[in-house]
């Protein structure tokens, strides 16, 4: 039987928060975005910071800790698996030959996720990658009704897609996080 680390928060102003409100990156004091698109665009951006945040402080071994026997989901493989997913929504939007994965086989995006700093280091840089050139590719695409790629896919659809995914995983975030190192918060 493992030790479970005691719970703990960084927020002074409310405990069940991540970070005191003045310190989060994810708020701002003015209005929220005009328009669906530059909302949508919000809500994934801060997603993404909260992925970032979760595994902000820990070393390689604590992000590659699973958690859950035998599941191999560790903060490490989330950050693999968003950016292999990212590549994969570059393939959903291109009449191209498809990008190969990133990790090779199926589920090495979770189940070969090391505690080394190399592969940290590679895991992060491959996220930003990815997440860049997915960006860089819908930019030229404002319109949210305009479907692309082989499936004709709506721009809305992908943007929702990629929303959902990232809130979903970082669900499992603040699990893994509170059981590496017992902190929590939103």
């Amino acid at each position: 039987m493992t030790e479970q680390p005691a719970r703990w928060t960084e927020a002074t102003v409310h405990p069940d928060m991540w970070a005191d409100p003045d310190d989060d990156p994810r708020n701002n004091d003015g209005p929220g975005p005009d328009g669906e698109l530059a909302t949508l665009q919000d809500f994934l951006t801060n997603y993404r910071l909260t992925l970032r945040m979760k595994c902000d402080g820990l070393d390689p071994e604590q992000l590659a800790r699973r958690s859950v026997p035998p599941s191999t989901m560790s903060l490490l493989g989330l950050v693999r698996h968003l950016a292999e997913v990212e590549r994969d929504w570059r393939n959903w939007i291109t009449d191209a030959e498809p990008l190969p994965t990133l990790y090779g086989r199926r589920d090495a995006d979770f189940g070969e996720a090391v505690g080394d700093q190399a592969s940290v280091d590679a895991a992060f840089r491959d996220l930003e990658r990815e997440q860049a050139a997915l960006d860089a590719e819908l930019a030229g695409h404002q319109d949210l009704g305009e479907r692309i790629g082989k499936d004709r896919i709506s721009v809305r659809e992908l943007l929702v897609h990629r929303i959902e995914e990232y809130a979903r995983h970082c669900g499992h975030a603040d699990l893994l996080r509170e059981c590496v190192d017992g902190r929590l918060g939103q």
